[in-house]
C-alpha cells in the first residue's frame, strides 16, 4: 500500500517551522500500519531537522547556533531571492 500527499508550509524569513503535527496527520489518515514516511522538501534553500521537541529552548539554540555559524552580514555574492537567500543554502 502507497499513499502520497502534498503539505504546502507557509513560512516567514528565517525560521524554524513545526511540522510534526501536519505529518502526523497525514500518516495517521494513511491508514498504513506499517511503513516508512519520507518527507521531501521541494526547495533549494530549505532543509528538515529532526529532534526532539521535549524542551522550547533547543529550538532557541538552534537558531542562536546557525546564526553565529552562517552570519547574514557576510558580503555574499548571490542574493537572487533577497539579502537572506545565500544564508539559507549554507544553513
Amino acid at each position: 500500500m502507497t499513499h502520497q500527499k502534498i503539505l504546502s508550509v507557509s513560512t516567514r524569513a528565517k525560521s524554524f517551522t513545526e511540522i510534526t503535527a501536519q505529518v502526523q496527520e497525514i500518516v495517521s489518515a494513511s491508514n498504513v500500519k506499517t511503513g516508512l514516511c519520507n518527507v521531501f522538501i521541494q526547495h533549494t534553500s530549505a532543509s528538515l531537522l529532526i529532534t526532539e521537541n521535549a524542551d522550547p529552548d533547543v529550538r532557541r539554540d538552534l537558531e542562536n547556533y546557525f546564526s553565529d555559524l552562517v552570519p547574514e552580514s557576510r558580503n555574499y555574492i548571490h542574493d537572487a531571492e533577497g539579502k537572506d537567500d545565500m544564508p539559507a543554502h549554507i544553513r
